[in-house]
C-alpha cells in the first residue's frame, strides 16, 4: 500500500501523537467541524456491539472512540502506540483497560476478539497491509472488522474543495488550536496519499478479510469499511 513518500519512522509518528495528545480531541472536533462525533456514532452502529462481546479498538487514542462500546455492555480494549495518548485517556477514563501496542505486532493472542475496529489510524501504521493481517489474526472466525478512515469524495467538484481545505486551510486552523500544528501538515498529506474506497477494499481482501463492503459518510470524505473473518 503506497504511502507516497510518507514513510516516517514509527517512533517519530508515535512522538508526534504524544505531542498532540493533550488537545487531540478538541482539535479533531474543530478541524472536522464537529463531524467526528457523527462519524463515531456511525462506527458504533456498524460494529453493532453486543453485551459481553470482546472488542478491540485499535488506534483508540484517548479512548473517546472506545467509551460507546463499553456503554453498550461490551468488553472493549482501547489500544494505541502513543504512550502520551494512553496517559491522557487513562486519566479521563480510568475504568477502561488501555493497552500499549504496535498495530503490526498486536499484543493479543489469536482469535481474541469478536470484533475489531480502527478509526483514522490505519494509514498511520507503517505497513497498513500488515496491520490489516494482524487485525484478522486476533479476530475470531466469523468476527467482524470496521475500518473508519478518510477517503475520496464522490463528487469531483467537492473533491477539489476538500483538497484545498486539507492543504491550505487545515494548517492555519491547527496552529490556532493544536499543541503541535506541524503534525497536522503530515496528517493532511497522509490523507491525500491514501487509497480511495475501492482501493482500501482490495487491500482488505489481500489481507484475508471477506465479504467486504463500505459506506460513504459526508460525501466520501470518510468511508466505513466492514468485513468478516473467514470461518
Amino acid at each position: 500500500m503506497s504511502r507516497a513518500g510518507l514513510d516516517k519512522d514509527p517512533r517519530d509518528v508515535a512522538r508526534m501523537f504524544d505531542d498532540v495528545a493533550a488537545k487531540y480531541d478538541r482539535t479533531n472536533d474543530v478541524l472536522s467541524l464537529g463531524q467526528d462525533r457523527r462519524w463515531r456514532t456511525k462506527v458504533v452502529a456498524m460494529v453493532d456491539p453486543q453485551p459481553g462481546e470482546r472488542i478491540l479498538d485499535l488506534a483508540a487514542g484517548t479512548g473517546t472512540s472506545s467509551a460507546p462500546f463499553a456503554h453498550a455492555g461490551a468488553m472493549v480494549v482501547p489500544c494505541d502506540f502513543s504512550i502520551g495518548m494512553l496517559q491522557v485517556g487513562k486519566a479521563a477514563r480510568p475504568d477502561l483497560p488501555f493497552t500499549a501496542g504496535d498495530g503490526m505486532r498486536l499484543p493479543f493472542a489469536d482469535d481474541s476478539f469478536d470484533a475489531v475496529t480502527i478509526s483514522f489510524g490505519l494509514r498511520n501504521i507503517h505497513d497498513p497491509l500488515t496491520g490489516l493481517r494482524e487485525l484478522l489474526r486476533v479476530t475470531k472466525p466469523g468476527g467482524r472488522v470496521v475500518v473508519c478512515e478518510f477517503s475520496t469524495p464522490t463528487w469531483k467538484p467537492f473533491e477539489l474543495v476538500y483538497a484545498n481545505y486539507l492543504m491550505r486551510a487545515l494548517p492555519p486552523i491547527a496552529r490556532a488550536v493544536s499543541s503541535n500544528p506541524e503534525s497536522y501538515v503530515y496528517l493532511a498529506e497522509s490523507i491525500r496519499a491514501w487509497p480511495d474506497q475501492r482501493g482500501l477494499a482490495v487491500r482488505m481482501g489481500e489481507a484475508g478479510w471477506r465479504d467486504i463492503s463500505w459506506r460513504n459518510l459526508t460525501g466520501g470524505i470518510v468511508a466505513l469499511h466492514h468485513a468478516v473473518a473467514p470461518r
